[in-house]
């Protein structure tokens, strides 16, 4: 059926049959399945590309700027999405991403490479948010748990197959093969969504808010930038870093007074005020600070501390990504229930639990006991960040479906790249303290000095996991789907 809002008409998706959902899920999560993998794949293969293609120095951003590329592209495809629907955004999303892998495959140097992660990075910015979004259009309220379950498992499967399949490129083929095994998956995912996936679109004109569009690129980027890289290549009170986010925020500033005067915004400012997507990027924000504290450093603590391998390092924080999906599976039978507001307390009273379990563990400790924290937090993720996206894609007609589901997977980025700089600052000035002012490599570390570092980092995750609780409390307990939606 046709609905309108700030004088967008549009007309919703649609899939004439139950059985036609199938294929369709199954094409999002193979798409949602190569960011997924390629989220872990690489960090197993670095040694191998740097004495390849040289640039030791230049790697780190391989990850950053994938990670910024993706973070400030969410939201801007979240719009078209609602402009001209979902099908058309998804598939250049998973084109990009495609070309961008096979062109990293084809890399020269570690410039190109790093310049191909880019491309890599925009096409990741469309494919998750416009597949959860498409998730939201074709199942209903009841449904979308079980779905999200699904989606949360094939995280949980990349983060075990990930690294190991790197290392098996590696050491045995190529390191070209972690990018070039995208192709074959991509492509599949593609056809299945130009074939199975119909929208009926009414097809209007529309204004383009290129200019909120670049603000937003720019300052969002610059803000990512700044969040990243202080304290690592430049000191935080530098002339750098003070005019990094002095120009961030001029031009975020800049971004907001545009968005109020266009016709079409690309980040509406009324989702700013209401109450459920609030709490839901707030949730989202906070899970996301939490997950770098854990990504970033239980595997170097399993190693540098404990005295594992690589592998089993990895194991523990597998842990996280096995709780994840078993919680996020049965939490639509809660919040159908008992509510969205409790459903997310609840998984808040986890996330803390597994965070003052956390802090018990110590450089005597087995694996086992740092597993299950990781676990405990996981299922606590679930409970949370799931609902959470649900919550925010059930409050608002379809038209605004994309914006609000990209504006939550903005937040979620923004808290990882907080995360990486506030756990960052917290490892590096007590480093700092215990070797004469100077931070060396953390890998290379002492365990007595690295224990201490690391065990602040999870002192610190134990009171940002207190803020979830007051973050549930945000949150209605039960939501009404726009009219628009029957």
């Amino acid at each position: 059926m046709t609905v309108s809002r700030d004088g967008v008409e549009i007309t919703r998706a649609s899939v004439g049959l139950r059985s036609e959902r199938g294929p369709i899920l199954l094409a999002v999560m193979l798409s949602v399945g190569l960011v997924a993998i390629d989220s872990t794949i690489l960090a197993t293969a670095v040694p191998a590309v740097v004495d390849d293609l040289g640039g030791f120095a230049q790697f780190p951003w391989l990850f950053s700027v994938y990670l910024l590329a993706q973070a400030v592209s969410v939201p801007i495809y979240g719009k078209l999405a609602d402009l001209v629907g979902r099908k058309p955004i998804m598939l250049v999303g998973v084109g990009l991403f495609v070309v961008g892998s096979l062109l990293c495959g084809v890399a020269w140097g570690m410039g190109s490479l790093i310049a191909f992660r880019v491309l890599q990075g925009l096409g990741a910015g469309a494919v998750q948010p416009i597949g959860m979004t498409i998730v939201g259009d074709i199942y209903s309220l009841e449904e979308r748990a079980k779905v999200q379950g699904y989606i949360a498992s094939v995280w949980a499967a990349a983060s075990l197959v990930g690294p190991t399949l790197g290392g098996v490129f590696s050491d045995y083929l190529s390191w070209r093969w972690i990018f070039l095994v995208n192709l074959p998956i991509g492509m599949a995912a593609a056809w299945v969504l130009w074939r199975r996936f119909d929208e009926k679109i009414v097809r209007s004109r529309h204004h383009v808010d290129v200019a909120g569009a670049l603000l937003l690129a720019v300052g969002g980027t610059l803000l990512l930038l700044g969040l990243l890289e202080g304290g690592v290549r430049w000191g935080w009170g530098s002339p750098q870093s003070v005019g990094i986010f002095v120009v961030a925020a001029l031009l975020l500033v800049g971004f907001v007074q545009v968005e109020r005067r266009s016709p079409e915004p690309v980040l509406p400012l009324w989702i700013f005020r209401d109450r459920v997507l609030n709490a839901a990027a707030a949730a989202s924000f906070v899970v996301g600070v939490l997950m770098l504290g854990l990504s970033s450093y239980v595997p170097l603590y399993a190693q540098s501390v404990l005295g594992h391998g690589a592998v089993m390092a990895g194991l523990a924080l597998a842990a996280m990504t096995i709780g994840w999906p078993i919680a996020a599976t049965t939490s639509g039978r809660f919040y159908l229930s008992i509510g969205f507001k409790l459903t997310m307390l609840m998984g808040a009273g986890f996330a803390v639990a597994g965070a003052m379990l956390l802090l018990t563990v110590g450089p005597d400790a087995s694996l086992l006991h740092l597993a299950l924290p990781c676990f405990v937090m996981g299922i606590g993720f679930g409970f949370v960040a799931s609902p959470a996206v649900v919550a925010a894609q059930s409050s608002v007609a379809w038209q605004h479906r994309g914006v609000a589901t990209g504006a939550n997977m903005f937040a979620r980025s923004v808290g990882s790249a907080v995360g990486i700089a506030v756990f960052g600052a917290i490892v590096n000035s007590i480093v700092a303290s215990r070797t004469g002012g100077t931070v060396p490599d953390l890998e290379h570390l002492p365990s007595g000095v690295l224990d201490p570092a690391i065990h602040a980092v999870f002192v610190a995750s134990a009171v940002v996991s207190v803020v979830l609780l007051g973050v549930g409390l945000l949150m209605p307990r039960r939501l009404v789907e726009p009219a628009t939606e029957q």
